[in-house]
């Protein structure tokens, strides 16, 4: 029997629709596993649409963890997901159990597997001034004074982009130095012992954002529309939050502004979605390390098998 030290950290990577989560549970089948989620959405209370949370049903069948951690006026970090994520890969393995984090969050792949930039916490006092600047002056103004205090950041980052912009000032503004400066000083990723990564993969684009279009209807039909309401009436969430910034809830959300129509706003969210799925996919191909799954979900199954008996850690 194997020992709690000798089993890998199964990651499962790819873009969102394209089959993870149905991967994981298929291995949990086989053998003793436990997932760990990896999806900046998920770690939300009352987001469970919108973000394709496990169902009460699969949850039973298998146990989860890292799924509704916080209210969605709480800011979730991808410094806390390591360290939470490092805490329960330990748990599971003391208990004999295949470790598997499954998600498609680059950032927290990212801080768990590479480890992070020294960064200053989050203020919220200061988020809430230059928000108020932002409704004040604009988005874009923002990106101009970004500009000349950090050049680098500001020309890599949309002019729109103000979940980012308004991170960056946040960062020149409690250290005095430039965001791109304070991102080139690495902390180390924890010591994970040996780790197992594979991404899921679509060859045929076409057909991933067929898949993407359909599940989004298919969120709507289950009562996505709904779910973001009851966030928009709380009158404490707004759309800064990076709760409310996720694919698909903050296109609704602009519904409920009364801001878009509903018909663009479904049209604009599956637009988002495909977007992220081709920033995901991309990230996968360029970073070494990762082997790719290509084809159907059983052949998927045996190749990571294959692999995990290769490396002679199975649970039993």
């Amino acid at each position: 029997m194997s020992t709690p030290d000798r089993l890998p950290l199964l990651v499962i990577a790819g873009a969102t629709a394209s089959g993870k989560s149905a991967l994981a549970m298929a291995l949990a089948r086989r053998m003793p596993v436990e997932l760990i989620s990896a999806d900046s959405a998920q770690v939300y209370r009352g987001m469970d649409i919108g973000t394709a949370k496990p169902s009460a049903l699969e949850q039973q069948q298998v146990r989860h963890h890292l799924l509704d951690l916080c209210d969605p006026a709480d800011p979730y970090s991808a410094a806390r997901f390591a360290v939470d994520a490092t805490r329960a890969i330990s748990e599971v393995r003391a208990r004999r159990h295949l470790p598997v984090l499954v998600g498609g969050t680059l950032l927290y792949l990212k801080a768990l597997l590479g480890g992070l930039s020294r960064l200053p916490s989050s203020s919220p006092a200061l988020r809430a001034t230059l928000q108020a600047e932002a409704d004040e002056r604009g988005v874009a103004a923002m990106h101009a004074e970004l500009a000349t205090r950090d050049a680098e950041t500001a020309e890599r980052l949309h002019p729109n982009d103000w979940q980012r912009i308004q991170r960056a000032l946040e960062i020149v503004r409690l250290t005095g130095q430039p965001a791109s400066q304070a991102y080139r000083v690495p902390v180390p990723a924890p010591d994970l012992g040996p780790v197992c990564r594979v991404a899921v993969m679509v060859a045929d684009r076409s057909v991933l954002h067929q898949r993407i279009e359909q599940r989004f209807h298919q969120m709507m039909e289950a009562g996505l529309l709904d779910e973001v309401e009851a966030l928009f009436r709380r009158g404490d969430l707004h759309d800064a939050l990076p709760s409310i910034r996720s694919v698909g809830y903050r296109q609704l959300w602009a519904t409920l502004a009364a801001d878009v129509a509903l018909p663009v706003a479904v049209e604009q969210g599956v637009a988002a979605t495909r977007q992220l799925a081709k920033r995901q996919l991309t990230w996968l191909r360029n970073e070494p390390g990762w082997q790719l799954l290509h084809g159907g979900l059983a052949g998927q199954l045996d190749e990571v098998a294959r692999t995990l008996k290769t490396l002679g850690r199975c649970p039993e």
